[in-house]
């Protein structure tokens, strides 16, 4: 019952920041018009053409989007953490960022239209994976997770090396800013399309972790606790793998690079429902989407200028990470 009423208050949380976020901005709208005009389009009524233009046309799909990115990488990191049994894991620890990074910068280097941009910064992020997984395997020995983790690092190393090298190559008058940019994170050039394409990639992955939450949460009991439980490791641990990197890297190419959500939030929300992954995943998803809508609400309203999301998320993040561990210590290990 204490678990169901945080879920529920969480979603709570989620539609009231929602509702809020899609009244800011320079046409202010207050909340009971941003819920009346959401309610009457719910069930096909109509209302004032300005309301509906600025808040269906322009904020609601970055404010779903903003939803959308929150969710997958608080989900994508509570999965790693429970997968490899750390509480410092983070959605790029196998390099899916960086890959991803890589992609897109690429992509601005060759003067690309923003969707085949988006499309290479999805590919770079799950081509980095594979070769993190490929040269697991090859070196297999006795600790899997830990070959996967200073893979990871090696590769994310090289790809960091890479978008350096790309910077460098890169126009300094016009490409170089939208890769800095795009690398810092932003849902400033969000449309209703790369809404739309994005939805069906992240559900798609987050579709595994939800059906297969019970055992995943075995794994964080170690390999040998879940093979006597009669779970597969290895192919759990592969779908695992798959899954997180799927909707890190489908979120990744329409947002940037945006640090801190995937290993804070999980935190978070440990501290509310516990470690069971089984309940830290839900939780994850609705406080990570409510999250990212707040920040990147602050992004675009606190200054003239919009603030980078993966600068205002390190500036949060940080010193409240830094608060979780000191306080709440004991109750944030998985």
């Amino acid at each position: 019952m204490r678990t169901a009423t945080i879920l529920f208050l969480l979603l709570a949380l989620l539609i009231a920041v929602t509702v809020i976020a899609s009244g800011i901005g320079p046409y202010a709208i207050s909340p009971p018009e941003v819920a009346r005009a959401l309610v009457q389009r719910l069930f096909g009524g109509t209302n004032n053409g300005t309301v509906e233009t600025v808040i269906f046309n322009i904020r609601l799909p970055r404010v779903a989007a903003a939803g959308i990115v929150g969710a997958a990488l608080a989900a994508a990191g509570a999965a790693y953490q429970s997968l490899f049994r750390n509480p410092l894991v983070s959605p790029d620890i196998l390099g899916v960022s960086t890959g991803a990074g890589l992609g897109a910068v690429t992509g601005i280097l060759l003067g690309l239209p923003v969707t085949a941009i988006q499309l290479m910064g999805f590919t770079g992020g799950l081509i980095t994976v594979l070769i993190v997984v490929v040269i697991a395997r090859a070196l297999r020995g006795g600790g899997d997770v830990l070959v996967l983790v200073l893979a990871g690092i090696v590769i994310g190393a090289l790809a960091g090396a890479a978008i350096s090298l790309v910077k460098v190559l890169a126009d300094p008058y016009d490409q170089l800013p939208a890769i800095t940019f795009w690398l810092l994170g932003s849902l400033a050039g969000i449309k209703v399309h790369d809404v739309a394409t994005t939805i069906p990639i992240v559900l798609l992955g987050l579709a595994p972790l939800i059906l297969l939450r019970w055992r995943i949460g075995v794994l964080s009991l170690g390999d040998d606790e879940a093979r006597a439980l009669g779970v597969n490791v290895s192919r759990l641990r592969a779908i695992v793998i798959v899954a997180a990197t799927l909707v890190t890297a489908s979120v990744v190419a329409i947002s940037g690079v945006i640090g801190w959500v995937g290993l804070m939030v999980p935190h978070m929300a440990r501290l509310l429902v516990g470690p069971r992954f089984d309940r830290l995943l839900p939780a994850s998803i609705l406080l990570g989407a409510a999250f990212l809508i707040a920040v990147d609400t602050l992004a675009r309203s606190a200054a003239r200028i919009e603030i980078p999301l993966g600068v205002l998320t390190a500036v949060i993040g940080g010193p409240l990470f830094v608060w979780l561990l000191a306080h709440n210590r004991r109750r944030m290990l998985p």
